[in-house]
C-alpha cells in the first residue's frame, strides 16, 4: 500500500500543506491546513449554500471523535473525506437536486474569479447537463468513488480509507460509474479524459 501521507496538490494545484506527524493535536492547524480543500469539495457536490452547514458539522465531527483518530489507518485528509462524504449523504437530496438543476437549466452564467472558475469546470454546478443527470443517478457508492476521484483527488488507497471499503471495492464501484457514464454519454466519458 502506497504511503497516503506525501504530498498530494489540490485541484487548483496548490501543494497542500501537512501537520508534518499527522496528528490532530492543534486541530486548529489541522483545520487551517484543510478547511479550504475540503469545503471547496462540498461546495462541487451540493453547491455553496449547503456546503457551509455541512463543512462546520464535519469539522466539528471530526474534533469530537479527534481522540479515536488512528493515523495507521488514514492521514487526516483521507479520514477528513471520509467523514464529510458520510455527511453528504445526509444532503444526498440536495447533490442529486443540484445536478438535475444543471441538467434542466445548465450551468450558472458567471464565474467571479479565475480561480473558481477552474474549479468550477469540474463542479455538479458547471457540469454538461448530460454528465451531471448521469451522475445523478449513479448509486450513492458509485457515485462517492467517482467524485472523491474527480473532484477531491483522492487515490484508490485514500478513498477505501475514507469510505471503509476495501480497495478492490473501489475500483469496481469506480468501474461500473465509469461505464454507466460513458454509456449516458454515447460511448465518451469527459471525468476520464481529465482524471482518468
Amino acid at each position: 500500500m502506497t504511503d497516503i501521507r506525501h504530498e498530494r496538490f489540490s485541484m487548483t494545484t496548490t501543494p497542500v500543506e501537512r501537520p508534518p506527524d499527522q496528528s490532530l493535536d492543534d486541530f486548529s492547524a489541522v483545520f487551517d491546513t484543510y478547511f479550504s480543500e475540503i469545503h471547496r469539495y462540498v461546495t462541487q457536490r451540493l453547491g455553496p449554500g449547503p456546503a457551509e452547514d455541512v463543512v462546520a458539522e464535519a469539522f466539528l465531527t471530526a474534533f469530537r471523535k479527534r481522540a479515536r483518530y488512528d493515523p495507521a489507518k488514514a492521514g487526516v485528509r483521507t479520514w477528513l473525506y471520509g467523514i464529510v462524504t458520510n455527511l453528504i449523504h445526509k444532503h444526498r437530496r440536495t447533490e442529486v437536486r443540484t445536478l438535475r438543476a444543471v441538467d434542466r437549466h445548465g450551468p450558472p452564467a458567471d464565474a467571479p474569479s479565475h480561480e473558481e472558475r477552474v474549479a468550477a469546470q469540474v463542479s455538479a454546478e458547471s457540469l454538461r447537463p448530460a454528465l451531471a443527470e448521469a451522475i445523478a443517478r449513479l448509486g450513492r457508492g458509485e457515485r462517492d468513488v467517482l467524485l472523491l476521484t474527480a473532484l477531491a483527488g483522492l487515490s484508490h488507497e485514500e478513498i477505501a480509507a475514507a469510505l471503509g471499503i476495501s480497495y478492490g471495492t473501489v475500483g469496481s464501484r469506480l468501474s461500473r460509474a465509469r461505464a454507466k457514464i460513458r454509456a449516458a454519454l454515447g460511448g465518451t466519458n469527459p471525468m476520464e479524459a481529465n482524471h482518468g
